[in-house]
């Protein structure tokens, strides 16, 4: 019962932040116009993950890429056209984001129930959310009332998303200039407890890198060699790949970061402690990861008359 009533407290607290930090987004933004958003996003995101637990990531990564770009606005969802340039072919993004099918299958089921009233930006806020929670992370709630992009920005996208080779002082500009302190940026990283990345992202630190345990380089370099295999994968979280848990933290404790970002967390900086906080206690991590997802969200949504309610998530209407 004494857990039962703390997660309450905690979620109940988040649930306050994201009525509060924007009075433009609301959680019930959708409550007489398509009241059955929310249950839609959660059918389509348990088949999804289901079939690819690997998803639940993908997502997240999804929303996470589309919210450092001009705000959460569903600009990485369009495609590029002779006429068009999105930011599915960013540095960062090409070849690396996915997952675009399963929100438009989401937005397919949305507008058959309440026909161009519902975002493609808050679908995808949703669906990350969701993402999470199935593979045994904390809920929030989700502020709503997002509209969609008319633009995109490709050299933003290769600018503002956060390097895996990024050293400490580099993340914590780059979150400062989204409104994110150093703390945030700590808690969202451990969003790198679930998912894979490609042999390319991480080849210099395990072949470079002093502060790495040596067995874990050992393994990692067995399917990344020195040259070739850019898109062998390996897992973000050598203990838990398909669980949101804080192992990711006891795993940078072990010099067993994946990414040379990752072990900037845990090498001697301002983050170390907070790190150690984490990976011994879990409930900690999954509070403020909750809290800083929702202060994510909310950077610059259009809202109002700005921007549109796309009919097809990856085109301008």
């Amino acid at each position: 019962m004494a857990s039962f009533t703390n997660s309450f407290v905690v979620f109940s607290i988040i649930s306050l932040l994201a009525c509060s930090i924007n009075a433009q987004l609301s959680p019930n933004f959708y409550a007489s116009t398509c009241p059955n958003f929310q249950n839609i996003v959660r059918v389509e995101m348990v088949q999804a993950v289901k079939r690819e637990p690997r998803l639940g990531a993908s997502i997240l990564r999804l929303f996470f890429h589309d919210c450092f770009v001009n705000g959460c606005d569903a600009s990485i969802l369009l495609d590029d056209t002779a006429t068009f340039t999105g930011e599915k072919n960013a540095l960062p993004n090409q070849n690396s984001v996915r997952g675009f099918e399963v929100i438009d299958t989401i937005k397919t089921r949305v507008e058959a129930a309440c026909n161009a009233t519902v975002s493609c930006a808050d679908i995808l806020a949703l669906a990350a959310r969701d993402g999470v929670v199935l593979l045994g992370g904390p809920s929030w709630t989700v502020p709503l009332g997002r509209r969609d992009a008319r633009t995109a920005n490709q050299s933003a996208a290769n600018n503002d998303l956060p390097a895996p080779f990024a050293n400490l002082s580099a993340l914590i500009s780059g979150f400062a200039a989204k409104g994110l302190n150093a703390d945030d940026m700590t808690a969202l990283s451990g969003s790198h407890t679930i998912g894979q990345a490609q042999c390319f992202t991480f080849r210099s630190r395990i072949y470079n890198d002093t502060n790495i345990d040596p067995n874990f380089a050992a393994t990692r370099r067995s399917t990344c060699p020195v040259s070739g295999g850019n898109s062998n994968l390996a897992p973000l979280d050598i203990q838990t790949m398909n669980k949101f848990d804080n192992k990711y933290y006891e795993n940078l404790e072990a010099q067993r970061g994946l990414f040379h970002s990752d072990q900037e967390l845990f090498n001697g900086g301002s983050q170390d402690a907070l790190v150690r906080a984490y990976s011994a206690n879990n409930a900690l991590f999954f509070r403020d990861f909750a809290a800083a997802m929702v202060k994510m969200s909310n950077i610059s949504p259009l809202t109002g008359t700005n921007g549109e309610i796309r009919s097809n998530c990856r085109v301008v209407n």
